[in-house]
């Protein structure tokens, strides 16, 4: 008997409790605009920058989710500043892509504003948290 699995959507109830927060949902969007972007980049970079952005990508949206799962704010804090690291990785690798001219002008600063929206709910959420510690208090 096969079991039919369910992938939630945007129109679906959410089913996990990091499928509720923005940050995760604003993740997603990011993950998606890196992962549009890095279709034009040159076939030499597929083992090099688009690994290297594929991975912190993939990285905060997971974070997120994981950190909300944890049992202490003080471990989502943590969770969430490994995001915010990711997120910081992805944004410098987005002006190397500039750089060596492997992204328009425009779609880089397209995911530039999608990168500052998310590292800005990231941190209000960190506050939230008040978790007295945490790094990421920007």
């Amino acid at each position: 008997m096969n079991a039919t699995l369910h992938v939630p959507n945007r129109t679906s109830t959410p089913q996990f409790r990091f499928e509720r927060l923005e940050t995760w949902q604003l993740a997603r969007k990011v993950n998606s605009t890196i992962y549009r972007m890095i279709q034009i980049f040159p076939d030499k970079e597929r083992f090099g920058l688009v690994t290297q952005l594929m991975r912190p990508a993939v990285s905060v949206s997971s974070n997120i989710a994981e950190g909300s799962g944890r049992n202490s704010d003080k471990d989502f804090a943590h969770f969430l500043e490994l995001s915010y690291g990711s997120l910081m990785e992805i944004a410098s690798q987005v002006y190397l892509a500039i750089d060596q001219q492997y992204v328009p002008i425009g779609d880089a600063e397209k995911v530039l504003k999608e990168i500052d929206i998310l590292a800005s709910k990231i941190v209000a959420l960190n506050r939230a948290l008040r978790v007295s510690d945490s790094k990421v208090r920007f």
